[in-house]
C-alpha cells in the first residue's frame, strides 16, 4: 500500500489573512448602517406638493414598429397617429421624467411615417427616442 503524502503547502495554510479580512468588512458594514440609521433619526418635516404624483406603474421603453407599408404597430397591433398620442401622453402621464420610446422601421418604408412618430413623440413630451438600425454590411 502506498501512503499518501500530504504537501507541505497545505500543512502551512495560515487563517489569519482571512479572518481580518473577514473582521475589517464586518466593521465595514456596520459603521455604513449606523450612518444610515443617523440619517432617519433627525426630525424633519417634509414639504407638501399639489401636483406631486407618485409613479403609477414601472418605466417601460414603448416600441412602435412600422413596416414597410407605413403602417404603425404598437405591442403588435396595427394603429394610427392619434391612438399612438393618446397613448404616449398616458405613458409620459405615469413616468413624466425618463419615458423612452423605441421606433424600428422597415428599410423600404418612406421617411414621412418615421417623421410623424418623431413629432408625436416631441408632441407629448418625450425627449428620449431612438430609431433602430441592424449592424452590418449594406447590400
Amino acid at each position: 500500500m502506498a501512503k499518501i503524502k500530504r504537501s507541505s503547502i497545505a500543512s502551512t495554510l495560515s487563517l489569519t489573512p482571512l479572518i481580518d479580512v473577514v473582521f475589517l468588512l464586518l466593521i465595514f458594514f456596520l459603521v455604513t448602517s449606523e450612518f444610515e440609521e443617523e440619517e432617519r433619526r433627525l426630525d424633519i418635516v417634509l414639504p407638501t406638493a399639489t401636483s406631486a404624483v407618485p409613479m403609477t406603474s414601472k418605466p417601460r421603453e414603448v416600441v412602435v414598429d412600422i413596416d414597410n407599408e407605413g403602417e404603425l404597430y404598437l405591442s403588435g397591433k396595427v394603429t394610427d397617429l392619434s391612438e399612438l398620442q393618446s397613448y404616449l401622453e398616458a405613458a409620459v402621464s405615469n413616468n413624466p421624467t425618463n419615458q423612452t420610446v423605441i421606433i424600428r422601421a422597415d428599410r423600404n418604408t418612406a421617411f414621412q411615417p418615421v417623421v410623424s412618430v418623431m413629432d408625436v413623440c416631441n408632441r407629448t413630451g418625450v425627449s428620449d427616442y431612438s430609431v433602430t438600425t441592424k449592424e452590418g454590411p449594406e447590400s
